[in-house]
């Protein structure tokens, strides 16, 4: 269903867009939000998730929380894998419902790298990186660690050289897996410093082997996994994101205005289905950084297919970058969270609900698909 708005100022933003295989219906897309519900042992998901995606359908497209490619890419309590047939099976309970409300969702395939804990390790060993590194801050271990549910990061290790192809493999078998349940595409989550971009950054990255060194090589590993993944899906239901400042574990790239514009046009050429691209904002960094700005129209510039922006962008100024051109599409994570019908909200100018930030983790239907709609916030005012 198609949505109209009054405000000339927004209307970019409810134009459809060509994404890849298909049509976006507007450019409000969804961003990914990890909110921790899935079952604990298995990391599948549940009918409250298929509830919780299926009141934001309404987005031109929904990318769908990080999702981990193996036991070892998990680094947090109680989010969903896509290695297991149980796990598959559970995710398509989400699509089906998604396509059924006229939706369509990518699945973000995740390997968090350093950004865990053994707690989650095959055998209790160490995370993996790109290099030795402990991170800044705290593992989000939920109720895995007897000395509660945040303790600090420990060292991770260097991924040896013999290991990347069995890496490249579970993307691989994780995309087979998300074609499997139903996903419209699957986009490669090489940002946030999780693993592939702790390949990327020179903070992270002291190898010497044809992964190290140079910026060519610091890019090979996301490129090799693109490719993997292009090898199971056409590559139009492929996208990617890249985030050139800031994320977990403290960590940034000396030279970001070069490294990521390469990223990107590392990219291009390969009728990949969009590159989405993370200025900096309250996750990634402080956002206060306007050269963030300038390396996103520097990427916009190197990659050839849609471009897709994200970072703590209200209504007003996502359409002003549609309309300039800096964008296709934009996604939006807390007011998608707090609005499940943001579309719709944004083409009356709100209201809006303000999300709980106490309920972002964890639990179960509170402050996750009790979020009222306009339509229920209609239906309880007084006659």
């Amino acid at each position: 269903m198609s949505i109209k708005t009054e405000n000339a100022d927004l209307k970019p933003l409810f134009e459809p867009v060509s994404i890849g295989a298909f049509e976006a219906k507007n450019r409000i897309f969804m961003a990914p939000l990890t909110r921790s519900r899935s079952e604990a042992k298995t990391n599948e998901q549940t009918g409250l998730h298929a509830l919780y995606y299926v009141q934001r359908a309404g987005a031109g497209l929904i990318v769908g929380e990080a999702t981990q490619i193996s036991k070892q890419g998990q680094g947090y309590a109680w989010t969903p894998g896509i290695f297991t047939e149980s796990q598959v099976e559970s995710w398509k309970v989400v699509t089906d419902a998604v396509h059924e409300a006229g939706g369509r969702i990518f699945c973000q395939l995740w390997h968090v790298g350093a950004i865990s804990h053994p707690v989650f390790q095959p055998d209790g060993g160490q995370p993996v990186s790109a290099s030795a590194w402990t991170p800044d801050g705290e593992a989000f271990v939920g109720d895995r660690h007897e000395d509660g549910p945040q303790v600090p990061f420990q060292e991770s290790r260097a991924l040896r050289t013999d290991e990347i192809p069995g890496l490249i493999e579970d993307y691989r078998h994780a995309a087979k897996c998300a074609a499997d349940a139903g996903f419209d595409g699957v986009e490669v989550h090489c940002a946030n410093n999780y693993l592939i971009d702790q390949f990327i950054r020179s903070a992270t990255n002291d190898r010497d082997d044809d992964y190290g060194g140079s910026l060519d090589n610091r890019l090979r590993l996301m490129r090799e996994v693109v490719d993997a993944v292009c090898d199971v899906l056409p590559a139009d239901r492929v996208g990617v994101r890249l985030s050139p400042q800031g994320g977990p574990g403290g960590t940034e790239d000396a030279q970001p205005e070069e490294t990521y514009p390469a990223a990107a046009k590392a990219l291009a050429g390969r009728g990949l289905a969009y590159l989405h691209v993370i200025r900096p904002n309250s996750h990634t960094g402080e956002g206060k950084d306007e050269s963030g700005d300038k390396i996103l129209h520097r990427m916009r510039e190197a990659f050839d297919g849609p471009f897709v922006a994200n970072g703590n962008f209200q209504p007003e100024e996502a359409a002003r970058w549609i309309a300039d051109g800096h964008a296709d599409a934009v996604t939006f994570g807390r007011l998608f969270l707090a609005n499940p019908d943001l579309p719709e909200r944004i083409a009356q100018d709100g209201p809006y609900n303000e999300p709980d930030e106490e309920t972002f983790y964890g639990g179960g239907a509170e402050g996750y698909t009790d979020y009222p709609s306009l339509e229920q916030v209609d239906d309880a005012l007084p006659a």
